[in-house]
């Protein structure tokens, strides 16, 4: 029996915006520059757009990268599960017993898809909007939020611009990159990000590129 741990993920080769984007943010910031040197190359991770990208998004709150990815296997296996009538019409039995999310998930996502469905969420008018506006359209659906919003952009929209400053991960990554006697609050975050506009987003793939260097986690998702 082969007893090998598995092989990482193959991702694909960044945009040729997003190495002008990296290139732009080395040269601007020092601490940004050791990390693919340190962390080797940046793996392009992407979501697909639509619910199914938000779905797994909302799988992925407050809980680690393993713990999301098995759930988001559940639940993507189930029929159904990635269309928002279908998700309507599943039951927490399936959602919560087969699937595993939590009861607040569960209702997260059918919040989602009852706002797909009635209209009140605009999918398709995302690519119209500026940043702060699309966010804003995103979290007024219960249960998703800045951080989910942010991270559905960054990764679905592909958006270079994006950055979710609730991350914990980002926080610990800066502190540690940086020396910082302690994490940075939201707030701090976002004031500190003003530096690297208009490529926030390419330095949130960088600092979360080094903090799975610095755990030892694979960037599995």
């Amino acid at each position: 029996m082969d007893t090998s741990p598995p092989s990482p993920p193959s991702f694909p080769e960044p945009p040729d915006w997003a190495h002008r984007g990296l290139a732009a943010l080395a040269a601007r910031d020092a601490d940004l520059a050791r990390i693919l040197p340190m962390a080797g190359p940046l793996p392009w991770r992407t979501r697909a757009p639509g619910f199914p990208g938000l779905l797994r998004t909302i799988c992925g709150q407050q809980i680690s990268n393993a713990a999301a990815g098995a759930i988001w296997g559940r639940l993507s296996a189930i029929p159904g599960a990635l269309d928002p009538a279908g998700l309507l019409a599943l039951d927490d039995a399936t959602l919560c017993g087969v699937a595993g999310l939590s009861r607040p998930k569960a209702a997260h996502a059918r919040a989602l898809a009852t706002a797909i469905q009635d209209g009140t969420l605009r999918l398709g008018a995302l690519a119209e909007m500026e940043d702060d506006a699309a966010i804003a359209h995103l979290s007024a659906v219960r249960g998703l939020g800045p951080w989910t919003a942010g991270v559905h952009l960054l990764f679905a929209e592909q958006r270079a611009d994006v950055f979710p400053a609730g991350d914990v991960a980002l926080a610990a990554a800066l502190a540690h990159l940086r020396g910082l006697a302690a994490r940075p609050k939201p707030k701090e975050l976002v004031d500190l990000a003003q530096a690297w506009a208009p490529w926030r987003s390419l330095a949130a793939r960088l600092l979360w590129h080094y903090w799975r260097h610095v755990t030892g986690r694979l960037a599995f998702e």
